[in-house]
């Protein structure tokens, strides 16, 4: 390992994480990057680059913060075969490889290698008529743009059609977005391994509605059949589209995979006995 690339959480104090990283570098003369708007805000010495030069030069990322600096540093680095590895310095930390105050020892470790690299599938969108194209590393949502109001989405796996359901929305989640917003909503966890994805309504009017898991080669289309409320679109939290009625977003697993760096202990059983099971 040569070149450290950073992503930093825009908000939350991380000038003493990004300390000990420059300090364990440079005994190993190894070079330290940040983006250089994340980094104006601290003295310190590491290189100022773009996010594009970040792209190319970075061995590794670390990634400090929560499970949404996570996702944009996995989303920022996808395709370029460097694995990101987390520093949770937020609540649940699910996707991280250590907490904030094991920082030393798991980065010690992992600049000399001792790390193993997991990969997790992606969701690829399509989104309304002009199929405007996304990318997810957690998940897809539709919900009803009317807070309060339900909406009638129809869905079909592999252009088969499964008929209509009156609901507030549906998740469409990966491996790694199965414990976020899917697993609240009682949706299948699906194990880091797995290459599908999961499909759950969010409150559906029915007592037969379950949750789906998707191999990969299946294709899911999701159709606004609502007559008069239009639905939104979230690609990991955040809105990308709307849904007039008649219009759908078309979700597959796409060929992209996003790279977590994590120290060998740090499976995902464990994570999940100590982040769920308590």
């Amino acid at each position: 390992m040569h070149v450290v690339g950073m992503v930093l959480h825009p908000e939350r104090d991380c000038s003493g994480a990004v300390g000990s990283i420059l300090e364990w570098a440079a005994r190993r003369e190894i070079q330290v990057l940040g983006i250089d708007t994340e980094i104006r805000r601290l003295a310190c010495t590491a290189e100022a680059v773009t996010a594009a030069e970040l792209r190319q030069r970075a061995d590794l990322l670390v990634s400090l913060g929560g499970d949404g600096t996570m996702l944009r540093a996995l989303k920022r680095f996808l395709g370029t075969g460097v694995p990101v590895l987390g520093v949770n310095f937020g609540r649940v930390g699910f996707l991280a490889a250590c907490e904030g105050d094991a920082l030393e020892d798991g980065l010690a470790r992992a600049f000399a290698g001792d790390y193993r690299v997991v990969e997790l599938p992606v969701l690829e969108l399509e989104v309304g008529a002009g199929g405007e194209r996304w990318t997810a590393v957690n998940d897809m949502v539709v919900t009803s743009s009317t807070l309060g109001r339900m909406i009638e989405l129809g869905w079909a796996v592999g252009g088969e059609d499964l008929g209509s359901l009156p609901c507030d929305g549906l998740i469409c989640s990966t491996p790694s977005g199965s414990t976020a917003y899917n697993l609240s909503n009682g949706g299948p966890v699906l194990v880091w391994g797995l290459d599908a994805m999961a499909v759950t309504f969010v409150a559906p009017h029915s007592l037969h509605a379950r949750p789906l898991v998707v191999p990969r080669g299946r294709e899911l289309a999701v159709t606004n059949r609502g007559a008069d409320v239009s639905a939104t679109v979230l690609v990991d939290g955040h809105r990308v589209g709307e849904l007039e009625p008649g219009d759908g977003v078309v979700v597959r697993l796409a060929d992209e995979r996003s790279l977590l760096a994590t120290l060998p202990e740090s499976t995902f059983f464990s994570r999940y006995r100590r982040i769920f099971a308590s």
